[in-house]
């Protein structure tokens, strides 16, 4: 059994930083990928970073040049830093996983199709 488990939210004012943590367990792959998605009410949960094994990334423009997605093999963990955040970076973010080696642009646009696992959130509240 596959579980991603989110930590590193909170609440912080405008400019500031944070750093997500999603640790994965029970997770065996050799060729996947790895997002952050985030979601506000009412709203679809898009994508802001994907991680692919081969150590391709991308990221949503809203977010680019601000946040950085990494990944730490040895410890089975992905990372989100965030920089100068913005109150719209307000949301749930949501840590993902693929058993496949995905197609980084697919991954990001179409979650509900193309993602294996799913993490049970953290809540980032950016205040201005």
């Amino acid at each position: 059994q596959v579980d991603l488990v989110e930590s590193g939210g909170g609440s912080v004012q405008a400019g500031r930083s944070l750093k997500l943590s999603c640790a994965a367990s029970g997770y065996t792959y050799n060729n996947y990928c790895m997002a952050w998605f985030r979601q506000t009410p009412g709203k679809e949960r898009e994508g802001v970073a994907v991680w692919r094994s081969d150590g391709t990334t991308i990221y949503a423009d809203s977010v680019k040049d601000r946040f950085a997605i990494s990944q730490d093999n040895a410890k089975n963990t992905l990372y989100l830093q965030m920089n100068s955040l913005k109150p719209e970076d307000t949301a749930m973010y949501y840590c993902a996983a693929t058993n496949y080696y995905c197609a980084t642009s697919v991954l990001m646009r179409a979650p509900k199709t193309t993602v294996s696992y799913w993490g049970l959130g953290t809540q980032v509240t950016v205040s201005s």
